[in-house]
């Protein structure tokens, strides 16, 4: 069976388009709010959601998204209500793809079959674990088979050939460009440098290419959209969910501000 992923890729390239990848946090600021939010994703069309289940020590992630972890917890949620709210938004929705994001530990804690086999239950279709190595990839990689679970990999300025091949050995769906260094949402990216490096990518690879970190405005999108395959965007997004907390805006605010957001970006 195809992977609903590979699916969207196809679809897009057909229609000369490029995706738009959307994260945000399970349960952020609570799991009825987060049902809600994941709807306005789905209505605004958003190609691709990324989901990150909450982790008490988010070394790769900036203080935007370390706080949207943060309200999660303490919200209550876990890997299990995690996947109530993907159960829930597949009831309505079944062929936009849904990535989790997030770390080993969790996953380890949980039970790697049954992590695993709760993805594949509630129509999860791609993971992205942030601290799991190629070379430890042999912790997931028949459980990502037998379930049908692709396994997308990060790529950083940094990357070096050498390192590139091997990812690549263990990569499914696409490949996730870190646009700049460090953690997420604190930079923006330097265009030229990223295309060079996505030019460099896909003489190595087949995959679709998207690119994330420091992604912000629609004119950012449309430069980046040039050469990539789509965009990723997080922090920019958890920051109206953060407004909310902070009492700047009220909840039927925040949902017009997200709503309002992406329809600027998707145009």
């Amino acid at each position: 069976m195809k992977n609903r992923i590979e699916s969207k890729f196809l679809e897009l390239r057909k229609k000369n388009q490029k995706a738009l990848v959307a994260f945000v946090t399970a349960g952020d600021p609570n799991q009825n709010i987060s049902k809600k939010i994941l709807n306005i994703l789905n209505e605004k069309k958003v190609d691709l959601i990324e989901i990150g289940f909450p982790f008490s020590d988010p070394m790769a992630d900036g203080p935007t998204i370390q706080k949207s972890s943060q309200r999660a917890i303490k919200a209550g949620t876990d890997l299990k209500s995690t996947f109530k709210l993907v159960n829930d938004f597949r009831i309505k929705e079944k062929t936009t793809p849904i990535i989790l994001m997030g770390y080993f530990n969790p996953i380890f804690q949980f039970g790697l079959e049954r992590f695993f086999k709760s993805c594949y239950s509630v129509g999860v279709d791609g993971l992205i674990i942030v601290d799991l190595p190629p070379e430890e990839n042999h912790y997931i990689y028949k459980y990502t088979n037998k379930y049908n679970v692709h396994n997308i990999r990060l790529l950083t300025p940094t990357t070096h050939t050498k390192r590139l091949q091997h990812i690549l050995k263990h990569t499914d769906g696409f490949l996730y460009y870190v646009s700049v260094m460090g953690i997420t949402g604190t930079k923006r990216p330097s265009i030229i440098e990223v295309e060079k490096s996505v030019k460099k990518i896909r003489k190595m690879s087949k995959l679709p290419i998207c690119v994330g970190f420091g992604i912000k405005s629609k004119n950012q999108i449309k430069q980046l959209n040039k050469f990539s395959d789509g965009c990723v965007v997080g922090s920019a997004l958890v920051s109206l969910i953060e407004d909310f907390d902070n009492g700047k805006v009220n909840e039927n605010t925040m949902l017009k501000n997200i709503s309002n957001f992406l329809t600027n970006l998707k145009n």
